[in-house]
């Protein structure tokens, strides 16, 4: 079968949108989900791959027009994805010519609109980040019984503090110094917590926050399912509430997050029964547009791609953000 697909990226956090709907492919099962995407995902690939697909199709909650399903490159499927959500947004506000939206994702529908651009003409898109969850069960996490917060977890490591909350998806955050960013803690804590551990039987996703400045972090990512990323829109979304809390912040207030793919603003918001909605604000990048082949047995071939464009005026963004976190180490 024939597919158009839109190449995309939020903060280089890289997917494939399929739209099931325009496609035809509403009767599609999760074998072929998973099938597609471990192909077209490759890295090897002559589209580059991707961190994974996003799906869409119609919603059939009520106050929902479409659904976004989102699987890992390594086939798994995320309960939300930040970054994905904005391309998502643009793409379906574009589609529908409105300024905002209800997206269904698989723990809640969420308000997607568009945003004031980040600069250098980017297309900027806001979406919700919620529910927040910080009961240890959300996550799983299984310590003692309860979630942390900016505590150490002398299991997992004689230095570090760490917080847990689920955006819904799972999320364990240490902020940390230059000399520990710098480290391989990062990366031997994260492939043990999403191997088999006795704390995270799901996996999760770890976070190693540095402060910059009064409204400024950077956060760098070891996703479930993927690695490490340029970026993870969920991960910085929680890193920025934590650092709200920990530093006894303004909510409203924007936090500045600068991450491998350049740099996305949150801000939040807590209702009268004490929960919590966070706001993600930051590119929706189409880098390219085309159309594959898909045979189960044979894999995808490329029947035609054009490059958008857009991938130069993000670039100009990504320069800027490099310039700043060199000057900031």
């Amino acid at each position: 079968m024939e597919l158009t697909f839109i190449k995309v990226h939020g903060s280089q956090n890289d997917f494939f949108i399929i739209d099931e709907i325009d496609n035809r492919i509403v009767d599609w099962t999760d074998v072929n989900r998973r099938i597609f995407t471990k192909q077209i995902c490759d890295r090897s690939h002559e589209l580059g791959g991707a961190d994974g697909v996003l799906f869409v199709s119609a919603s059939i909650n009520a106050g929902a027009a479409y659904k976004m399903r989102v699987f890992n490159s390594d086939t798994s499927e995320a309960s939300m994805c930040g970054n994905g959500l904005r391309t998502v947004a643009r793409y379906l506000l574009e589609k529908e010519d409105e300024k905002q939206l209800i997206v269904e994702t698989m723990k809640a529908n969420l308000e997607v609109a568009q945003a004031e651009s980040l600069g250098f003409g980017i297309p900027t898109y806001q979406v919700e980040i919620s529910p927040v969850l910080f009961e240890p069960e959300a996550l799983p996490f299984h310590y003692n019984g309860k979630a942390v917060f900016n505590e150490p977890i002398p299991e997992l490591d004689n230095e570090l503090a760490f917080s847990t909350v689920a955006v819904p998806n799972p999320h364990l955050i240490s902020f940390v110094d230059q000399e520990q960013l710098d480290s391989d803690k990062q990366e031997t804590l994260a492939s043990y917590l999403n191997g088999e551990n006795p704390y995270f039987p799901d996996g999760v996703n770890v976070s190693f926050v540095k402060r910059l400045a009064a409204d400024k972090i950077y956060v760098r990512t070891f996703e479930r399912g993927v690695g490490f990323t340029n970026a993870c829109g969920t991960a910085m979304s929680a890193s920025s509430l934590i650092k709200k809390q920990l530093d006894d912040d303004t909510l409203e207030a924007v936090t500045h997050v600068y991450n491998d793919g350049g740099r996305v603003q949150v801000t939040a918001e807590q209702a009268d029964d004490g929960t919590y909605k966070l706001h993600l604000i930051g590119n929706a990048t189409f880098t390219k547009t085309g159309i594959v082949r898909f045979d189960e047995a044979e894999g995808i071939s490329v029947i035609q791609a054009k490059e958008t464009g857009e991938e130069e005026n993000y670039q100009q963004l990504v320069k800027e953000t490099t310039a700043f976190l060199q000057e900031n180490v």
